[in-house]
């Protein structure tokens, strides 16, 4: 058996490094450029350089203690109380599959757009064949039903995860597919994180 927790840290322990390195990197990022991270917590910024001027709004109150000079706000991505252009650059890792169905992913990406001067936005390609949450294959391919059937074999035999928090997944996650994400961000540049050669995560990125 795989305790999925574990799992998914060794991947961020592979991709999140190197997803923050490329992001300082195309974003300019210094100690004194202002960053909004919508929907984060301060894992990612743990893998980080440095921390520049950081505000991170999530809907839940940090778990632990903020790092010096993070600022944490409790909102909803999809109407931040923000000024329009408040920060020099938005950052959103994983978090648009989750905010609910078409509609509010619309929401949350143009207040992202509206209050960022620049941003950079990543997402799970729904093209890659093992679904991010669930480490299952193909699931989120196949008719809810099948699907369903399918990831309860797997959790009875591979993973750890219990069922009604498989279930929870795959209620909450909206999967997008690149050629969404171009409707969402029109003015930005679509990049693709490849694993084993397959687009793995798609960045939405202005600079």
């Amino acid at each position: 058996m795989v305790d999925i927790h574990k799992a998914y840290y060794l991947f961020q322990q592979r991709f999140r490094p190197r997803r923050m390195e490329e992001f300082y990197r195309m974003m300019k990022i210094t100690p004194t450029t202002t960053v909004l991270d919508v929907g984060g917590t301060l894992l990612n910024w743990k893998f980080a350089e440095f921390i520049p001027r950081l505000t991170i709004l999530n809907i839940n109150p940090p778990n632990e203690g903020l790092m010096p000079g993070v600022e944490w706000v409790i909102g909803d991505a999809r109407c931040m109380g923000f000024k329009s252009t408040s920060f020099d650059v938005v950052f959103s890792n994983s978090v648009i599959e989750h905010v609910g169905g078409w509609e509010d992913q619309l929401n949350f990406a143009e207040e992202i757009r509206r209050v960022g001067k620049r941003y950079f936005v990543q997402t799970p390609n729904y093209w890659f064949p093992i679904e991010p949450h669930l480490l299952a294959p193909f699931v989120h391919w196949l008719p809810r039903r099948v699907g369903e059937m399918l990831l309860l074999i797997c959790l009875r035999s591979l993973i750890t995860m219990s069922v009604s928090n498989s279930k929870k997944i795959f209620d909450e996650v909206r999967l997008l597919k690149p050629n969404e994400m171009r409707i969402l961000f029109p003015d930005a540049k679509i990049v693709f994180e490849k694993f084993l050669g397959l687009p793995k995560s798609i960045y939405a990125i202005k600079e």
